[in-house]
């Protein structure tokens, strides 16, 4: 791969995870309710 995608494939995939995050942390904060992210990780 040349830099310039790798450079893209790296900055779409963390703001991905960042996106993620967020809206967990905001399923969280909003309501009373647990939040899971689909891997068995609970929010309390």
């Amino acid at each position: 791969m040349n830099p310039v995608r790798t450079t893209l494939i790296t900055l779409s995939m963390l703001s991905a995870i960042v996106f993620w995050g967020a809206g967990i942390y905001t399923a969280d904060a909003a309501g009373d309710f647990v939040v899971v992210d689909g891997y068995g990780v609970v929010a309390e």
